[in-house]
């Protein structure tokens, strides 16, 4: 009969030594090539009980990790397969299995029986593969049965995240931590929306509930160290996330925020390094991606800006700011790419374009190579965006002195004529600009009085 406890510690030894190896070589938060010394016996002692069938779920689970670890992936997912259908409760299973499915093909050919864990997983797969949607829907199916789960509520909420949805975001974190006071689970989360609204005194509090609850938690580290970023101190900000490391060195947000960190502080190479970091512990971090451009960008080696760009709009295809960042990459004098620019701008424009950066871009791009029909028209959605918005600034003028302007090339002096009497409310030179057009236009107008029928003969 197949006895699992020795195995069990057999591994746990390996892993062990593995970790002192990493340790000495490399230091606390270094990469290390050390491995478990264990796994080959342990390989084939666990592949000789699975072929003679006397292997339960839990043994199966580990013959899958080690099937994993060893690079046998193909073997290693028939396995898990057969150890989460013979036992569909071992949620460790399930996330070994989630980190082989790197595609969604991979994740349809799996034979898993139906049960209302694989649903589950499939939400929490469908997420890792950033499709976000799809997972809603899932989560959103399994609250009708598990109601009142904040496991769930928080999963909905990433993935809400993860489609910039942040008002919907906040309102969940709220509750759950209405439900749940000392909950320190997946909060890092939600200071990052804090973050990103500029919520100052929410975050604050955060920062100091979770101090309070928790201090020496990886997710507690990374909420104090957004709380001293949002301040402005770079420094502590990282004196945290390296925290968070120390206590989890896999763990991806802090190598990400860090990289953002070092960003700030125009440490480009420590950025460069915390960003890749974050790419070899999950590849399919667009967020890493995108920091690896901005490092690249800001040593002037657009090429290789572009090259991680590209990676991370591949992995999040409906985020405007990426499209924007690649943009303003081909725009750099030493690319000059101007028509790229313009179909990067074009679809930061169709994905919700929050900064409102596309229309205005697109506009003077298209005047530059003389397109003045088509940067009419960018500079008319862009005015009627702003006017939507309620929005006023130096970009609506912009838009307002180039329209009365090209409408009165084109001898469109109504047209122009409105546009030059909204300027005429400002108070900078446009105001004057506004009089001198309107001047002009008047004049021309006067010197072609309308012409009578009745006097030509007939």
């Amino acid at each position: 009969m197949f006895m699992l406890l020795p195995i069990c510690c057999l591994m746990k030894a390996g892993e062990k030594r593995k970790e002192e190896e990493m340790i000495e070589l490399e230091g606390p938060l270094g990469k290390s090539n050390a491995v478990n010394r264990e796994l080959i016996s342990l390989e084939r002692e666990l592949s000789t009980s699975w072929k003679n069938g006397t292997v339960d779920p839990f043994g199966l689970y580990l013959y899958g990790i080690v099937l994993k670890d060893k690079g046998n992936e193909n073997l290693a997912h028939t396995v898990l397969v057969e150890s989460v259908n013979s036992y569909p409760w071992n949620w460790n299973a399930w996330s070994e299995l989630k980190s082989l499915c790197t595609s969604i093909d991979i994740l349809n050919s799996l034979n898993l029986n139906n049960h209302w864990m694989k649903d589950y997983f499939l939400a929490s797969a469908y997420q890792e593969l950033r499709m976000h949607n799809e997972s809603l829907t899932k989560y959103e199916y399994l609250q009708g049965t598990f109601s009142f789960s904040n496991y769930i509520q928080a999963q909905i909420a990433k993935a809400q995240y993860s489609l910039r949805e942040f008002e919907q975001v906040e309102v969940i974190f709220e509750e759950l931590l209405r439900n749940d006071p000392y909950r320190v689970d997946d909060m890092d989360m939600y200071s990052n929306v804090l973050y990103a609204k500029e919520c100052f005194s929410a975050l604050s509090y955060l920062a100091h509930r979770v101090f309070m609850t928790d201090k020496y938690r990886p997710e507690s580290c990374c909420i104090i160290g957004n709380y001293y970023s949002l301040k402005g101190q770079h420094e502590k900000s990282v004196v945290y996330f390296r925290r968070a490391l120390k206590l989890d060195k896999n763990y991806l947000s802090a190598w990400t925020l860090m990289g953002h960190e070092y960003v700030e502080m125009k440490n480009t190479p420590a950025a460069i390094d915390a960003y890749r970091r974050a790419v070899d512990i999950n590849p399919r971090d667009y967020r890493a991606w995108y920091g690896l451009g901005q490092a690249y960008e800001m040593m002037h080696m657009p090429l290789y800006a572009l090259h991680y760009f590209r990676k991370s709009v591949f992995l999040q295809p409906n985020d405007s700011r990426l499209w924007i960042a690649m943009a303003q990459c081909y725009e750099t004098e030493q690319l000059h790419m101007l028509e790229e620019a313009i179909k990067c701008y074009r679809r930061a424009a169709n994905c919700n374009d929050s900064e409102a950066i596309a229309l205005n871009q697109l506009a003077k791009l298209h005047h530059a190579l003389g397109r003045d029909e088509e940067a009419a028209f960018y500079y008319k959605k862009d005015l009627e965006r702003m006017e939507a918005e309620e929005r006023e600034g130096p970009n609506m003028v912009e838009a307002l002195i180039f329209l009365a302007t090209h409408c009165r090339a084109h001898g469109r002096f109504e047209e122009a004529e409105v546009y030059c009497t909204r300027l005429l409310d400002y108070t900078g030179p446009e105001k004057e600009t506004a009089k001198i057009m309107l001047r002009g236009m008047r004049m021309a107008q006067s010197s072609f009085p309308p012409m009578d029928v009745e006097h030509f003969p007939p």
